[in-house]
């Protein structure tokens, strides 16, 4: 297959097999063939959207070393960054998920270490709610959840999860990839909606590892996939292979979005990029408080960036950004195909 006929796929709203995605994959990322596909993820991107690209809001609610050691984490206790514990309270977390809607984010998102109390989790999502307005959108990313956990998260007055099966999961991860899968499965079954995500790409990383993650992510049908390459963080076990390039992680990205369904309106990338813009990414994160890709405990200090400057990037790109609560998270929830089993 050339680059016409993928491009003709594309066009024609077909499905990708995995050996095609390698073949896309496997193309230098400065090639014409790699600018071609990033045209066409460009234009499915906008064509879905009407040229709307959305700002989501993080901030996390607090900062541990965890047990759960992901190699690529500032927070895993191998990696030995931050040796102490914070929380922030109800009232801090009211004030940053107000700041959030002052500054017009689509969605915020409240992010915890696997080892945060999922009581307490729930208790200050309760006050965050109740502080804030109606029609904001409000996400979870959260550990691995059961269906009695995943019912409470809706509760608590949350749209969707973020939720991802990261690359070699159970290998560079202390998790267990199969619980990974099932969890998504509770958390749509119990009606929210998930986000994911193909991450933490490094230069380690096959064709065939990235196909198959962006093969999984298509069949949970998400309210939005993509790609993010993966940060270093000094003294990792995983620093000695570096980091792929944003050229790479564009590539990546709109490879991505020529692998999901049209269903699928969102396609992220993260850290926010014009290259990843470019190639087809609609959707960008700010973040404040404590970052697993920082060494810095307060990344708005660090690596975070803000909603403004997220907007700025998608404007030098040409794009548009969605002023309102979040289309991504409108999908019908409770889609769980059969990933569990792939």
């Amino acid at each position: 297959m050339n680059i016409s006929d993928i491009i003709k796929k594309s066009q024609n709203g077909e499905t990708f097999s995995k050996e095609e995605l390698v073949q896309m994959l496997s193309y230098a990322p400065d090639s014409f063939e790699s600018y071609q596909i990033m045209a066409e993820a460009n234009r499915i991107s906008k064509e879905l959207t009407g040229n709307m690209a959305e700002v989501h809001g993080q901030f996390a609610l607090n900062l541990a070393p965890c047990p759960s050691n992901c190699k690529f984490c500032s927070f895993a206790m191998i990696n030995k960054v931050f040796d102490k514990t914070i929380e922030i309270s109800p009232e801090e977390a009211v004030q940053k998920a107000r700041q959030f809607e002052k500054e017009n984010a689509n969605a915020i998102y409240l992010m915890t270490t696997s080892i945060y109390p999922f009581e307490k989790f729930i208790e200050i999502s309760k006050e965050v709610r109740q502080n804030i307005k109606p029609e904001t959108v409000l996400i979870a990313n959260v550990g691995d959840q059961s269906m009695e956990k995943a019912k409470k998260v809706k509760d608590a007055g949350y749209q969707g999860v973020y939720h991802a099966l990261r690359l070699r999961e159970g290998i560079d991860t202390g998790l267990d990839p199969e619980k990974r899968k099932i969890s998504i499965k509770n958390f749509q079954e119990a009606g929210l909606e998930v986000g994911t995500c193909v991450e933490p790409v490094g230069p380690e990383h096959t064709n065939e590892e990235i196909a198959e993650m962006i093969l999984f992510t298509a069949s949970i049908n998400p309210s939005f996939s993509g790609a993010a390459r993966r940060i270093t963080v000094p003294g990792s076990q995983l620093e000695a292979y570096g980091m792929i390039s944003e050229l790479r992680m564009a590539q990546i990205v709109a490879i991505t979005r020529l692998g999901m369904p049209r269903s699928v309106k969102g396609n992220c990338t993260h850290e926010p990029c014009t290259l990843g813009a470019i190639a087809g990414a609609n959707l960008f994160w700010a973040e404040v408080g404590a970052n697993p890709r920082d060494t810095k405990e307060k990344t708005e200090e660090g690596r975070g960036t803000t909603v403004e400057y997220c907007n700025k990037l998608f404007d030098e790109s040409g794009w548009d950004t969605f002023k309102g609560s979040s289309v991504y998270f409108k999908k019908k929830a409770g889609t769980f195909v059969s990933a569990v089993n792939t």
